[in-house]
């Protein structure tokens, strides 16, 4: 063998590594940029090219280019506590033109670097008056630049349109050109807490998902609602009134960090606490909420001076926001039950009318999610479950357990504690499912 093969031979296979790295990269890279493809199954379960997920939003993010206060990339730090998107698009009293896409295109381009998605809002482009071609044009062209992008997830059309009192039928001629030219992401319309059920089902036809904002915390309370209850638990009472109205669509809930009522002028500045919030987003989706979205972190006067430098709450999410998502998000122990469908087991609760809970079978396990309205503590009684289950987890607060017998077992509840049971197929105890306790 020639000594120039030989030297050859030997800087190819110095070099392989660095090829099969290289290919590997550009194939994972490749495959993380893909354009996204978004459905919603049977049991109203976003799955995002194939893979189930609960929709967990922030309205808005903090900046693309941000960082935490230790230094961290803002999104690398909400994608890893299991958060999915944020909303964006155009804010004030800005229009859909040439520098507004450019700024979306940065704001989704980093967002899809970080396995995030965006939640554009459209406002007037997805409201079509007949004959009005240059709106429609606009919209055309909106679409066609980011329906392939892999960081869109999906559209935002107008805002609260039956308390504004928009006219439906030009909604419902944007929502059909929307999804001809782009049948890939859905289309999600947000409610406010006002009107009536039957008010809002027609513009159900406007969309693919309903969302509700409600914002029970502030000074008086209840202030956001015009309802009787104007305890915290009136985020269950609506979650079950966009259900009403959605009729067989998904509904997700938009909950409090800060809003208008806590920080305008004359308002007193007032957060949820850790168990508040707790509570409304496990109310939330124990009365059918599929997703959830996070309003209020990119209010300034909300910031403490540390947190306006770096353009987001960071104070809130790491006391409140935070320990939440390690309980409900992409990346916790419960993440498999809560993308699963409801039960068909036989399970009630018998010593109160105030417990509410879902049933969830994932893998061979059952988890019962519940909590409990105001009023007073209470012990209650959960029956039908399987003869199998004996010793249940409570998650998040171990080491504490319940023992099932004949399919029953019994625990206590205070106003407006959550508790989170998970019966694995086996009658010993199985690993800890906590990640880490509150």
């Amino acid at each position: 063998m020639s000594l120039t093969v030989l030297i050859s031979r030997r800087l190819f296979y110095l070099i392989l590594p660095a090829i099969l790295f290289s290919v590997a990269t550009m194939s994972s890279v490749c495959l993380a940029q893909r354009p996204s493809v978004v459905t919603i199954n049977a049991d109203g379960v976003l799955v995002i090219n194939d893979r189930k997920i609960v929709p967990i939003g922030f309205s808005n993010g903090p900046p693309p280019d941000g960082h935490t206060p230790d230094g961290r990339p803002a999104f690398q730090e909400i994608q890893d506590a299991g958060g999915t998107f944020f909303r964006s698009g155009l804010r004030g009293n800005n229009r859909w033109d040439q520098a507004a896409i450019e700024q979306e295109q940065i704001l989704m381009d980093a967002a899809a670097k970080y396995g995030l998605y965006c939640w554009p809002q459209l406002r007037e482009i997805s409201s079509l008056e007949p004959a009005n071609t240059k709106k429609e044009l606009l919209l055309r062209e909106v679409i066609n630049h980011f329906k392939n992008h892999p960081g869109l997830l999906l559209w935002k059309n107008v805002d609260e349109p039956q308390w504004g009192g928009h006219p439906i039928e030009p909604m419902v001629r944007a929502y059909k050109l929307i999804k001809e030219l782009d049948p890939n992401h859905p289309i999600g319309l947000t409610h406010a807490p006002r009107g009536t059920v039957e008010q809002l089902k027609p513009y159900s036809t406007a969309a693919d998902i309903l969302l509700l904002d409600i914002y029970p915390i502030g000074y008086p309370p209840g202030k956001h609602s015009l309802g009787e209850n104007k305890e915290i638990s009136m985020v269950g009472d609506y979650t079950k009134f966009i259900k009403q109205a959605a009729g067989d669509k998904p509904v997700w809930m938009v909950l409090q960090i800060a809003w208008s009522g806590v920080v305008k002028p004359g308002k007193t500045l007032r957060f949820p606490t850790f168990p508040q919030e707790r509570f409304m987003t496990y109310q939330a989706l124990i009365n059918g909420a599929r997703g959830l979205i996070y309003f209020g972190g990119n209010v300034e006067q909300a910031m403490s001076p540390e947190d306006a430098r770096l353009g987001w709450n960071w104070t809130f999410w790491r006391r409140v926001l935070r320990p939440v998502l390690e309980e409900v998000g992409n990346n916790s122990p419960l993440a498999p039950a809560l993308v699963a469908p409801e039960s068909k087991l036989p399970v009630q609760v018998r010593g109160a009318d105030d417990v509410e809970f879902c049933v969830r079978e994932a893998g061979s396990d059952i988890y019962i999610l519940a909590c409990k309205r105001e009023g007073k503590t209470v012990e209650v009684k959960f029956s039908g479950l399987p003869a199998w289950a004996g010793q249940g987890q409570v998650m998040y607060e171990s080491p504490r357990t319940v023992r099932a017998k004949d399919g029953t077992f019994t625990d206590w509840f205070a106003p407006f504690d959550v508790h989170v049971y998970c019966f694995p197929h086996k009658t010993e105890p199985a690993a800890s499912k906590d990640r880490a306790d509150p």
